[in-house]
C-alpha cells in the first residue's frame, strides 16, 4: 500500500508540473496532495519495513481490493485541494471512476477545469488500465477469478512458478506496449488537428478504455473531423483486445493472433453489430441529429456508418467516449445498446464488462447440454482454441455470470429504492457494473451522475470497484469465512 502511495503522488507531481507548464493556477494545490500522499506512503513503507513480504492466496485478495481504495482516496486530494471538486462524495466518485476506467463523470463544465486537474483525471484513467492489464494477466489466474486462468499461460515471460519474476517480465513487457501505444496515439490525434494537451488526454483515456474527454461534448467536439474519430476506433479496438496478442504481434507471430478464437469473436460481433446499427441509424435515425452542426461532406452513409462504429466499439470495449447520443436514435437501438452493456471487450484487455470470452465459453456450454442429454454416458468437454477447459473453471465462469447479474439487480434495484427512474436505475447499474460510463434516461451519454442522490454516487463507486476487479475480489472480503483463521 505504501508503495502504491508513493507512485500515485509521484504521478499527481507529474499533474502538478502540467499545472506549472499552462499556469492554471492549480500548481500549489496538486503539487501539496502529491507530498502529502507520498508522505504517507513513505511513513508506511517504513513502519511495515521489518514484516516478512510474504503474499499468499488471501493477501493477494486485500491488496488487490484495498490497493484501488487506497488510490481512490489518495486520488481524491488534487480535487479537493483544487477546489475543483470540493466534496468528498463527488471527489471520491470521480477518482473511483478515473482508476476503475468506468468514465462516468459529475462535472458539468469539463472545459472550465484547469489544466493539471485534467490531466491528473486522465492520469487515473491511465494509471488504472495500466494495473488492470497486470493484474488480469498476471495476478487474478494465480487467485483463480473467473476463469482467468485459461489465458494465463499466454503470458509472455518465464515459465516457473515463482510468482514474483514473471509478473515482472510480463509487467515490463505489456506495460511498454501499454505505454507505446499511448504514445503513437498521441502523435496521430496531434497530426490530425487536436491539440497536443488533448491528444495526450484522449490518448490515456483511449487505451486504459476510460472514456474522460477534455470536453464536455465528448468526442462529439470533433464531429467534423472524421479521421481523429477514426484514430479513437482504431486504438478504442486494440484497448478492447487481449494485450498478449499485441505482444505475439510484436513478435511476429502473427498466426497466434488470428487463429485466438476469442479475437475472432470480438472481431467479428464489431464487424456484425456495426452493420446492424448503421442500416438502422441510415434508414431510421434522423442524420441533422445523429451529428449536430456536421457539414454532411462525407454524406449521410458515411456519418451513419462511423458513429455507429465509434458507438459499438466504445460500449463494447467500456470507454464511454461519445460521438452521438445513441438513446436518441430509435428505441430499438436504445435496448441494443443497453444489452452490449453486459458484452464487454477480451479478456486481458482494459475494457470491463463480463468478457467476450466468458460469453463464449457459456454458450458453448449450453449447447453441449443438449449432447449431453442424448448421450448421457458420453464425455463431452467443453472446448476454447483447440484445447479442453476444465469442469472447474466453467463452473467458476457460470458462478461469475450468475453473481455477475445477481449484482446488477441488486444494484438497479438500490438506486431504484434511492429515487431513480427505472431507465436510469437499469442503465446506472449496469453501467457501473461493466465500467461503461454513459448509461441510459437520466444518465444518458449527453448527461451526467451529478444528479444522483450521494448514496447512490457511493453505490456506484461500489459497483465500479467489483466489477472492474472481476467480483470475487471483492464480494470474497465479505464473506465471514474470509476473516476467519484458518
Amino acid at each position: 500500500m505504501g508503495l502504491l502511495l508513493l507512485c500515485n503522488g509521484g504521478f499527481m507531481l507529474l499533474a502538478a508540473v502540467v499545472s506549472g507548464v499552462y499556469q492554471d493556477g492549480a500548481t500549489l494545490s496538486i503539487a501539496l496532495a502529491s507530498i502529502s500522499t507520498m508522505f504517507v506512503g513513505v511513513f508506511m513503507m517504513y513502519y511495515t519495513r521489518g514484516h516478512k513480504k510474504e503474499v499468499k492466496q488471501k493477501e493477494g485478495y486485500i491488496i488487490v481490493t484495498f490497493g484501488w481504495i487506497v488510490m481512490s482516496i489518495s486520488g481524491m486530494l488534487p480535487y479537493l485541494f483544487s477546489g475543483a471538486i470540493p466534496t468528498v462524495t463527488n471527489a471520491f466518485f470521480e477518482t473511483i471512476s478515473g482508476y476503475t476506467t468506468t468514465g462516468a463523470s459529475i462535472m458539468d463544465d469539463i472545459e472550465a477545469m484547469p489544466e493539471g486537474i485534467l490531466f491528473w483525471r486522465s492520469l487515473t484513467h491511465w494509471i488504472g488500465g495500466m494495473g488492470i492489464i497486470v493484474l488480469a494477466i498476471a495476478i487474478l489466474p494465480l487467485l483463480g477469478i473467473g476463469g482467468m486462468q485459461l489465458f494465463s499461460a499466454e503470458a509472455p515471460g518465464p515459465t516457473g512458478d515463482k510468482l514474483h519474476p514473471r509478473i515482472t517480465d510480463t509487467a515490463k513487457r505489456l506495460w511498454l506496449i501499454y505505454f507505446g501505444y499511448t504514445v503513437a496515439e498521441t502523435i496521430l490525434l496531434q497530426v490530425a488537428g487536436m491539440s497536443f494537451f488533448d491528444a495526450i488526454n484522449h490518448a490515456m483515456a483511449t487505451l486504459s478504455t476510460g472514456g474522460f474527454s477534455t470536453k464536455n461534448a465528448s468526442v462529439a467536439h470533433w464531429n467534423d473531423q472524421p479521421v481523429i474519430q477514426y484514430i479513437i476506433i482504431f486504438f478504442m479496438f486494440l484497448a478492447g483486445s487481449n494485450f498478449v496478442l499485441s505482444y505475439f504481434a510484436f513478435k511476429g507471430k502473427v498466426q497466434k493472433v488470428i487463429q485466438d478464437e476469442e479475437f475472432k469473436y470480438y472481431a467479428g460481433f464489431t464487424i456484425v453489430f456495426t452493420i446492424i446499427v448503421a442500416l438502422v441509424v441510415y434508414y431510421q435515425a434522423n442524420i441533422t441529429d445523429l451529428t449536430p452542426g456536421y457539414p454532411m461532406v462525407l454524406g449521410k452513409a458515411e456519418s451513419a456508418f462511423r458513429h455507429s462504429l465509434f458507438q459499438i466499439i466504445s460500449v463494447i470495449t467500456t470507454t464511454g467516449f461519445v460521438s452521438a447520443d445513441f438513446t436518441q436514435w430509435t428505441p430499438f437501438l436504445t435496448v441494443f445498446f443497453f444489452g452490449l452493456f453486459f458484452l464487454g471487450g477480451s479478456a486481458g484487455s482494459t475494457a470491463g464488462g463480463i468478457k467476450v470470452m466468458r460469453h463464449l465459453l457459456i454458450i458453448k456450454n449450453g449447447v453441449l447440454e443438449f449432447k449431453r442429454t442424448l448421450h448421457t454416458n458420453a464425455i463431452i468437454p467443453v472446448r476454447y482454441n483447440n484445447k479442453t477447459v476444465k469442469e472447474k473453471i466453467v463452473y467458476n465462469i457460470i458462478g461469475f455470470f450468475v453473481l455477475y447479474m445477481l449484482l446488477f439487480i441488486i444494484g438497479a434495484l438500490v438506486l431504484g429504492f434511492l429515487g431513480l427512474d427505472f431507465e436510469s436505475a437499469i442503465g446506472g447499474a449496469a453501467s457501473s457494473l461493466g465500467n461503461v460510463g454513459p448509461a441510459l434516461g437520466s444518465l444518458n451519454p449527453v448527461s451526467n451522475f451529478n444528479s444522483l442522490p450521494d448514496l447512490a454516487k457511493w453505490w456506484c463507486g461500489f459497483l465500479m470497484l467489483a466489477g472492474r476487479l472481476e467480483l470475487f475480489t471483492v464480494l470474497i472480503l465479505l464473506t465471514p469465512y474470509f476473516w476467519k483463521r484458518t
